[in-house]
């Protein structure tokens, strides 16, 4: 796996070596303190499984009803400065993170991101997109994910849908088989052939499994993962008594089934990855390497673990994974997308 960035040019530099990194990772961890308070505030507001929001009625002659239905959690297309990219230039946290795309083993012809997700154009309608399913991490639910599908829907997405799995759920199997009920329930109701899944740290990995093992590529059409540990991390020791925690550890049974070959598998995947991610250890091992995966892997400055699904510099960047067509785009080394 090759990886290209602008990081190792600052670091091959003494005298901005010891600033530079001190100064970034005071911020990134005032970040994560400041993220991890607002989101203690709101995790009750996710402990219930979402309320499904009825499709909009068709019209005579096509089209569809205005969809007026307020949204689930609080998703009502209210303005929020956090997860508006133009929000960014002004506030003092969004200059933190600069995500930059990077390349990795992938088939010929695989999908990538190209140009800033600010450029990208709106799709023509936006029930082209297909429905897009969030997945949180260990032991969290789909509060997280407040400002993201706040995001996503003020930029086209019409239909965002999150899965609470239990905190009590002690193996990864089980838990992708509950997405792809989920998924299927997804498909049959809104009649479309195929989702986009976005997982933050466990809810990737959880996803990955579905779509690599359980023959979820049929249904998923691009893959988002947050830090998510794909190699495995030595973080957290103690909570080693936890078998879900265990499973995520490096050369358990289920990482090295990951590693399996997977040929055919026709999900494309978008890793991001931060170097200040202390839950990933190594931060590597939050990047996909596998030669039969269509992967590419975007590294994020500045920000740690808590940051990566809530900053809306890689909101921006998400969209334009989902964006892109995966066809006849490829990546030209290291684009800034902050």
């Amino acid at each position: 796996m090759k990886v290209l960035s602008f990081l190792p040019l600052l670091l091959r530099s003494p005298g901005l070596r010891p600033a530079w990194l001190s100064s970034t990772l005071i911020r990134a961890t005032a970040l994560e303190l400041l993220i991890l308070a607002g989101h203690v505030l709101i995790y009750p507001s996710g402990l219930t499984p979402e309320r499904r929001t009825p499709l909009p009625a068709p019209l005579p002659g096509g089209g569809a009803e205005p969809d007026t239905a307020p949204r689930a959690n609080g998703d009502d297309g209210d303005d929020v400065r956090a997860a508006d990219p133009a929000a960014a230039e002004a506030d003092p946290a969004a200059s933190t993170a600069a995500p930059t795309t990077t390349r990795t083993t992938a088939r010929p012809g695989s999908g990538g991101i190209t140009r800033p997700a600010e450029a990208t154009p709106l799709s023509a309608a936006a029930d082209d997109r297909p429905p897009v399913v969030l997945m949180h991490g260990f032991i969290d639910n789909r509060s997280v994910f407040v400002l993201l599908r706040r995001s996503l829907a003020r930029h086209g997405w019409r239909h965002v849908e999150s899965l609470n799995y239990s905190p009590l759920t002690c193996d990864i199997r089980t838990a992708a088989e509950l997405l792809d009920r989920h998924v299927e329930e997804i498909c049959a109701r809104t009649g479309s052939r195929e989702v986009d899944i976005v997982g933050h740290s466990l809810g990737g990995l959880i996803a990955r499994y579905y779509v690599q093992r359980l023959g979820g590529d049929r249904r998923v059409r691009t893959l988002v993962t947050l830090g998510t540990p794909h190699g495995g991390t030595a973080a957290a020791p103690l909570a080693g008594a936890h078998p879900i925690v265990r499973q995520m550890r490096g050369g358990s049974d289920l990482i090295r089934e990951l590693r399996r070959p997977a040929p055919g598998c026709r999900t494309r995947f978008v890793s991001f990855w931060s170097e200040l991610d202390r839950v990933m250890l190594p931060v590597e091992t939050a990047c996909i390497d596998h030669p039969d995966l269509d992967a590419v892997n975007v590294r994020v400055t500045g920000i740690g673990h808590l940051a990566l699904p809530v900053h809306p510099a890689v909101a921006s960047a998400i969209r334009q994974a989902l964006e892109s067509d995966g066809a006849a785009t490829r990546i030209e080394g290291a684009a800034s997308v902050a």
